[in-house]
């Protein structure tokens, strides 16, 4: 099932943080918010509840929170 809303989000690396990739999708304001938003089980990567901070995401990984998806694009 594709989902034309989906952004896709470069990175420079070959991997990214879920709690930088929060912050760099504007899906956050800031590390706080990333973290009670993870703590209470808000933020899906790849349509699985994640509970780590530092979850190391790759190109293709996706994450949600409140219905708004991001795929992690390589780099460009």
């Amino acid at each position: 099932m594709s989902n034309p809303e989906i952004e896709e989000i470069p990175i420079r690396d070959d991997m990214i943080r879920l709690g930088q990739l929060l912050k760099l999708a504007n899906l956050v304001e800031d590390g706080v918010e990333a973290t009670d938003l993870i703590k209470n089980g808000l933020v899906k990567v790849n349509d699985d509840i994640e509970e780590r901070r530092g979850r190391q995401l790759h190109p293709g990984d996706t994450v949600t929170v409140n219905g708004q998806t991001v795929r992690i694009a390589g780099r460009s």
